[in-house]
């Protein structure tokens, strides 16, 4: 249902057509990668975390990883995600599918500044075989966004 609600979503944003559903899983960056055609970088995976007993979602690049450091530095605790099991309750999409559209209410959204280097990046769309292809500033529209935030590492090297 949350492909479903997304979709809808973009349709009356006038993007559905930017949603893609795909053949093979997308589940994983490496998957995603494969499926669109695109670097690795270029999807935007969501990462799901309770940040003060709150579902928090955090938005990087496909090559960052999140530096505990910083976030702990960031969020006054440390990373702790939200189990696999409990992911899709608490934020509204499974894990493979999870992105910052069609979120349940109180679900804070969270992009890494890993992502402003690109034009063009690939979310999620709410299921493990799905993608949108949005701008930086149509994501940042379109997630409903809180603030940028710098939490991961890794990604430098390849900017």
């Amino acid at each position: 249902m949350a492909f479903v609600d997304v979709k809808r979503y973009f349709e009356s944003a006038g993007l559905g057509d930017r949603v893609i559903e795909l053949e093979e899983s997308s589940a994983t960056v490496e998957k995603a990668a494969n499926a669109i055609g695109c670097e690795p970088r270029l999807i935007a995976k969501s990462l799901s975390f309770w940040i003060k007993g709150k579902p928090v979602i955090i938005v990087a690049a496909g090559d960052a990883k999140v530096d505990n450091r910083k976030f702990k530095n960031l969020f006054q605790e440390k990373a702790k995600m939200i189990p696999p099991d409990e992911v899709e309750a608490h934020v509204g999409h499974a894990p493979g599918g999870v992105c910052p559209f069609a979120v349940k209410p109180g679900v804070t959204v969270y992009l890494d500044v890993s992502l402003k280097r690109f034009e063009k990046v690939y979310p999620a769309a709410g299921s493990g075989n799905s993608a949108v292809e949005l701008t930086l500033e149509e994501l940042k529209t379109h997630s409903r966004f809180t603030a940028w935030v710098d939490v991961c590492k890794d990604w430098e090297e390849n900017a």
